[in-house]
């Protein structure tokens, strides 16, 4: 069961989806401040740095927008040049090209694009010049992947990328081919505000936070979605009678005079889960860290001690640790390389168990994640997808004594 709240504040509007009791996701927009993934822009290319393999793209923004060499290259790997060329012989300052964003500006950074542009759609990922099938690891049974493989080779034309997102399981042949219909003409408007604009320029623009909640989350098995702005009632039932009709008649609006986060104890939970000290439901506990290149995450069996042996207590608290930690990755939208250190298993089937505990749990994540390996000192290697900046940035600030380090310098120490 999955319900989905959206809180509106003059400030932010603010999503949470709670599946089956549990915060799974938290995403925050601010006002007049929209996330800039998935915008296409008509740029010219400012530098190019054959030593980085890289341009700097102006498309309109404060800071130049970064491209790598393997985004200007075509999209197919197989229709890529065995031998990678230098991108001083792609690409000259003065360059025009159509480029898009596929992650935000974070820091000091400018924003990363790529012009391997992908339009998303309810059921499926419109690649213009991908030339290729794609289906979501999601969908795990084996006809269903080879009909809606089959479809998609029907339904796309020569040159064209499809990928069948996890939503399309099920689908007939005229949903798929509407929702393809609507991205071909998206895509065919981007091409003549190209030839008309003068870079840089905008050509198109994602949808706005409430509406990509609406895109990618609702589902069939969304029991309801609570809102608690008046005002903005009305755009959630459009966007739901657009993209899931039918489904409108489960909006319900908030009227109560508490704050909706905490009458539905989601402000208790969102507390607990961006602690660096996070206990577990059997009595263990995870500490948290997170620097900005990596987060490292410690499991301890806390006050967990087991009814077999102690090999068992570790494999238990391990898996339960495997589950809540996917399960805060998700939650605080963790970027990057993740390093966990689960408590030390003996046997090898345990580690692997351990691994096929997060792997499953990971299916839940819309956001790519990858389970590299354990490394030589028994660590467990992960990386996640970072295209937005991290939801915990919301809430965690640097405490201005120790500034974030936790620890403070001592002067004039006596021993």
């Amino acid at each position: 069961m999955k319900q989905l709240f959206v809180h509106c504040t003059r400030e932010y509007t603010q999503l949470a989806l709670v599946e089956d009791g549990r915060l799974a996701e938290i995403s925050i927009e601010k006002t007049g401040s929209d996330s800039l993934v998935g915008n296409i822009y008509k740029g010219r290319v400012v530098n190019v740095l054959p030593g980085m393999q890289a341009a700097f793209v102006d498309i309109g923004l404060s800071k130049n927008a970064f491209l790598y060499v393997d985004d200007c290259l075509h999209p197919h790997l197989e229709k890529q040049p065995k031998v990678k060329p230098s991108i001083a012989e792609l690409l000259s300052p003065g360059d025009e090209l159509i480029v898009q964003i596929m992650k935000d500006p974070l820091g000091g950074k400018g924003a990363r694009v790529t012009t391997h542009y992908s339009l998303p759609g309810r059921w499926l990922v419109y690649m213009p010049h991908a030339d290729y099938v794609g289906i979501s690891k999601k969908i795990e049974a084996e006809d269903e992947r080879s009909r809606l493989r089959q479809l998609a080779d029907e339904l796309r034309h020569p040159g064209e990328g499809l990928i069948m997102r996890t939503n399309a399981a099920g689908m007939s042949r005229e949903a798929l081919h509407e929702d393809l219909e609507s991205l071909r003409l998206k895509w065919r408007e981007v091409c003549v505000r190209a030839e008309k604009a003068a870079a840089p320029a905008e050509l198109h623009r994602d949808s706005g936070l409430v509406e990509r909640m609406v895109r990618d989350v609702v589902t069939p098995d969304t029991e309801e979605l609570i809102i608690d702005d008046e005002k903005r009632l009305e755009e959630v039932k459009a966007a739901l009678h657009r993209v899931v009709p039918g489904m409108e008649e489960r909006v319900r609006l908030h009227r109560d005079a508490r704050d909706m986060f905490q009458a539905y104890g989601i402000q208790e939970q969102m507390e607990r889960a961006f602690q660096g000290y996070i206990r577990l439901e059997n009595g263990g506990y995870l500490v948290w860290d997170q620097t900005e290149a990596l987060t490292v995450i410690d499991v301890n069996t806390g006050k967990y001690t087991g009814t077999v042996d102690l090999e068992e207590t570790v494999f238990q608290t391990n898996l339960k640790a495997a589950e809540e930690i996917a399960r805060l990755l998700r939650l605080r939208d963790v970027g990057g390389i993740i390093i966990v250190d689960f408590i030390d298993m003996e046997k090898e089937e345990h580690r692997q168990q351990v691994v096929e505990r997060l792997e499953a749990t990971f299916k839940r994540d819309r956001t790519k994640c990858q389970v590299v390996g354990w490394t030589r000192l028994g660590l467990l290697e992960m990386t996640r997808k970072k295209a937005r900046e991290s939801v915990s940035s919301y809430f965690l600030k640097a405490c201005p004594t120790c500034k974030g380090r936790g620890q403070l310098f001592v002067r004039g120490f006596s021993v």
